[in-house]
């Protein structure tokens, strides 16, 4: 049968919302005034069935008649200027299709071969080829995964032979040889390559591709870490690994609450009743470079995945976002050779996370975006998750010999190929091209189906060891889970999203939404029905044994047989040098402001300070139900706060606070304070809403440009920071992530490297949530304190110095030992219930935390601007660690912070004003809707109002 076309699309004279955001980002994005309206059509093409069945799901499945219109078979808009339809291409996973395969069967069509959808595009307007050609291309295609249908295919189904195993004649090649093979495929020096050559002339044969592609995976800087492994030089002197110093300073606090520390698939810390949390955050930094949708989606289905396959398998609760982009209005002649604008990342990128975290029912409920011009080549995309299981399935069992290994989930394409190695390497203006394959699409309602069979299996006590296929696919998983054992697979058993997949293809493959689990042969039919229940795949690919080789066939055929020794510990220890070299950076002229309303606007409106909410009100934060403390509460619902408290066991007054710190800049400046900047800002934001000091855990993740001797020096204090910042306070990292190939290349010699990322999550446990604080103000006539010990003078990389186009040289610095005392006493006020409200000192200063929590109490503050401090600094310097509280004017001196540096700030008022009073005179006083219109001007810009 031929292939049968349904389009759809809104009634004349309804909203069309893709069709309005279309027009708006042409008119926003491109300045393109002749375009006057654009309609959308979504399109449906099914193989295999008549043209009648085709119409039997136009009407019961595809369309709403109250609101849409179809056709079979015919064009759906017939008057437009210009008609284009955008698809995925052929091989690239379309996770609509899978749905309406299985929607199509499940009304009865079992002759259905397969099916598609893509979106055609109607534009109104005089528009010329070349405008239409540029929406095209620089809004509506993205060329690595999309392309326009120009014809009606012949086919939906995609077929090929697979490419029969090759061997590689490693043995007899040169230096040269060996290099060209790592090129653009492998990523591995020539070290590494030499090591592999003497492996196999050792073995007396030559590697099959399977084999030289494991060994790639296996070996590379994403999957094995090794810089944060190696011997580290600095100054002539050796010191410890990267990764053993955050492992010491764990081990030297030995927390009482930690279950879990880098060895699972995250971090897991003892909660109440039985229960434990966890936690994991990563980052999908390459991928949503080149694919920004499905880069950001599938970052967000990878570290589910990863609480998904911690211990014996957790239920996510919680989803996180941290972002760093250039300007979204940054000119196109600033965009670097074969990248991507800023504007269509961040759309695209929170599209991506709001779809799999929505879809699958998870909120999304803790974030930041940060932005500078020197992330323009190569964006950061971060996402964390969070997750709950009980205590007693918290440790991961280890696979004995027999127990089979049985893949759930999705199906096998050749998307996500050379991921792993393809994220260790730093971006050319040919990484879109060359890298295409690496790029993935997320089926967010297949991990749901998946998710929740893991939770029953795990109850029931059939999941011994599981744990997901990220970075590698299969080669990884499997060979992580049978390091002490070995394994063997059957490659052709597993189940193929189409025909034609090479041996290693199969291996290597990181297609989402798949797992692997170990189950034990007397539970194979109980686990697979289980599976079947839930409408979740699962295929039984082989078995663990006990002779240590990692082994796999094709078709009876062996294409696989390396050992588990040389796969995982073969790999030589690193020696790199590091040596630090501070960059002084010129500081402003001192001059005082002229106008303090335009200053403090100028400041509320800056991209890193400005609201985010058009961005978090796209995600569903309340999704579960757990919600104690949300993103955003007040009067208006519009004020934010510094961490989300969860009830992950319903019923019960058990609280767990998420929440995080970074801010790239001040690791440009000086990154041993820098990082220390992101871990108290981090921690600010749990203790501010009522977390015990006592009781926090912390995972780091560190996003470097490519480490040369001076940015491994950068890297080296930064890790001694939070080794030094984790001791001192007590509060151990369980978890953490480093992605160290952040830097740029052209061909003539053009280098952008981002600024040093230093992301610190931290997550800690509430006894009763009802002992939380919000930060908005609750009323008039109360009083108005500042907690904690300001580095006044210390104004580097601020955004009030940001404004004056200067960066500064002295980032703040923090006394540890007084932020302890000062998190214990806060910590301590806020349970007495002595504090109204509290919101801790961030970017942009005590003027930015005074207004939020003015937005947020729909009140005015007064305060007093102690004599002798300068008005700048007093109101714009960021020193983390620092604290606003609101408190009853009724509450004495002796009942308040003895303890820690204070002062009396000033008090709330019925005017809807910001003003202040310096040395015995108003110095100014701005009304909180002017302060909130530019508060709230730049991202409604971005994403509509």
């Amino acid at each position: 049968m031929s292939i049968q076309e349904i389009r759809v699309i809104i009634k004349p004279g309804l909203p069309d919302a893709h069709g309005g955001e279309v027009l708006a980002e042409v008119q926003n994005a491109l300045s393109i005034t002749t375009l006057r309206q654009v309609r959308t059509a979504k399109v449906y093409r099914f193989e295999g069935i008549s043209p009648q069945e085709a119409g039997m799901l136009a009407e019961n499945l595809l369309s709403e008649f109250v609101f849409q219109i179809y056709t079979v078979n015919q064009p759906v808009i017939k008057d437009a200027d210009w008609l284009v339809e955008v698809a995925y291409k052929p091989g690239v996973m379309n996770p609509e299709a899978a749905s309406l395969v299985k929607a199509a069967r499940d009304l009865g069509l079992s002759g259905l071969k397969a099916a598609d959808s893509s979106w055609e595009y109607a534009f109104y307007g005089p528009l010329s080829a070349a405008e239409v050609d540029l929406i095209t291309s620089r809004l509506l295609v993205n060329d690595t995964v999309q392309h326009i249908v120009t014809r009606s295919p012949e086919t939906l189904a995609i077929s090929g032979e697979p490419t029969p195993t090759r061997t590689i004649r490693i043995r007899e090649m040169d230096d040269a040889g060996l290099l060209a093979l790592s090129k653009n495929r492998l990523f591995l020096n020539l070290e590494e390559m030499r090591l592999i050559q003497h492996y196999f002339t050792d073995t007396g044969r030559d590697p099959t591709d399977c084999e030289i592609e494991i060994l790639a995976q296996t070996w590379s800087e994403h999957c094995v870490h090794k810089t944060f492994k190696a011997r580290v030089i600095v100054d002539g002197v050796e010191k410890q690994p990267f990764l053993k110093r955050l492992q010491e300073a764990t081990r030297q606090i030995n927390h009482p609450l930690v279950l879990s520390a880098f060895v699972d698939n995250s971090g897991v810390m003892d909660f109440y009743d039985g229960w434990a949390v966890c936690g994991k955050v990563e980052t999908h930094n390459s991928p949503s470079a080149i694919e920004p949708y499905g880069g950001a989606a599938t970052g967000s289905g990878g570290v589910f995945r990863d609480i998904m396959g911690t211990g014996q398998g957790a239920k996510v609760i919680a989803s996180t976002d941290m972002f760093c982009f250039a300007p979204p209005d940054l000119a196109w002649d600033d965009i670097p050779p074969g990248c991507l604008h800023p504007g269509y990342l961040l759309r695209r990128v929170v599209a991506g996370v709001r779809d799999y975290g929505n879809r699958m029912g998870i909120p999304t409920n803790n974030g930041s975006l940060h932005f500078h011009r020197d992330f323009r080549a190569k964006p950061t995309v971060i996402v964390g998750s969070y997750g709950i299981l009980p205590r007693d399935k918290a440790a991961k069992g280890q696979p004995r010999e027999g127990d089979l290994i049985i893949a759930i989930g999705g199906r096998t394409g050749r998307d996500g190929i050379h991921g792993a190695t393809f994220s260790s390497a730093a971006m050319t203006e040919h990484t879109i091209s060359v890298n295409a394959q690496a790029v993935q699409i997320g089926h967010p309602i297949e991990e749901k189906r998946m998710h929740d069979v893991i939770l029953m299996a795990r109850d029931e006590g059939l999941i011994p060891a599981i744990t997901d296929c990220g970075a590698g696919g299969f080669a990884s998983a499997v060979g992580e889970m049978g390091a002490e054992t070995g394994a063997v697979i059957a490659l052709d058993r597993a189940p193929l999203k189409y025909s034609g997949l090479a041996p290693w293809e199969i291996l290597l493959s990181e297609s989402q939404e798949r797992m692997v689990v170990a189950v034990a042969p007397e539970n194979r039919e109980k686990f697979v029905g289980l599976c079947a229940r839930y409408n979740v795949e699962a295929t039984v690919l082989g078995s663990f044994t006990s002779d240590g080789r990692f082994r796999a066939t094709f078709e009876g055929l062996e294409v696989m047989d390396l050992g588990m020794d040389f796969l995982h510990d073969g790999l030589p220890q690193r020696l790199m040098p590091a040596r630090w070299e501070a960059v002084v950076q010129p500081e402003p002229p001192v001059t005082a402001v002229d106008d303090w309303a335009d200053a403090l606007c100028a400041v509320l409106g800056h991209l890193n300070v400005c609201s985010k909410e058009p961005i978090v009100r796209v995600y569903d934060h309340g999704v579960q139900g757990t919600n104690a403390l949300p993103p955003f509460n007040g009067v208006d619902g519009d004020a934010p706060n510094d961490s989300a408290v969860l009830t992950p066991l319903l019923g019960k007054p058990y609280g767990m606070v998420i929440g995080h710190g970074l801010n790239p800049i001040l690791n440009r400046i000086e990154p041993y304070r820098g990082t220390v900047w992101a871990a108290a800002e981090a921690v600010s934001n749990l203790v501010a809403a009522g977390a015990n000091p006592d009781e926090i855990m912390l995972i780091d993740n560190f996003i470097w440009p490519v480490p040369d001797e001076v940015m491994m020096g950068a890297l080296d204090r930064a890790v001694d920071a939070c080794a030094d910042f984790s001791v001192q306070l007590g509060m151990p990292f369980i978890s953490g992530k480093d992605s160290l190939s952040s830097t740029y290349r052209t061909t003539d010699g053009q280098v952008i490297q981002i600024p040093p990322v230093v992301c610190i999550s931290a997550f800690g446990r509430i006894a009763d949530v009802r002992r939380t604080v919000s930060a908005d103000l609750k009323r008039v006539g109360t009083r108005l304190l500042l907690l904690g010990q300001r580095d006044l003078a210390a104004m580097g990389g601020s955004v009030f110095y940001d404004l004056l186009g200067y960066t500064g040289n002295n980032v703040p610095q923090v006394d540890l030992s007084v932020l302890r005392r000062v998190f214990e006493t806060l910590y301590s006020r806020i349970q007495a219930g002595r504090v109204l409200a509290c919101h801790d000192i961030s970017e942009g200063g005590l003027a930015t935390a005074l207004a939020e929590m003015c937005f947020g109490g729909g009140v005015g503050v007064e305060i007093d601007i102690p004599s002798g401090i300068p008005a700048e600094q007093f109101l714009f310097n960021e020193t983390p660690g620092c604290f606003v509280l609101e408190v009853d004017s009724s509450l004495q001196d002796e009942d308040l912070f003895a303890e820690v540096p204070w002062l009396e700030l000033g008090r709330t008022v019925s005017d809807p004003v910001l003003s202040a009073v310096s040395g015995g005179r108003k110095l100014f006083s701005v009304g909180l809707d002017d302060l909130k219109e530019n508060w709230q001007k730049p991202m409604n810009g971005v994403f509509g109002e």
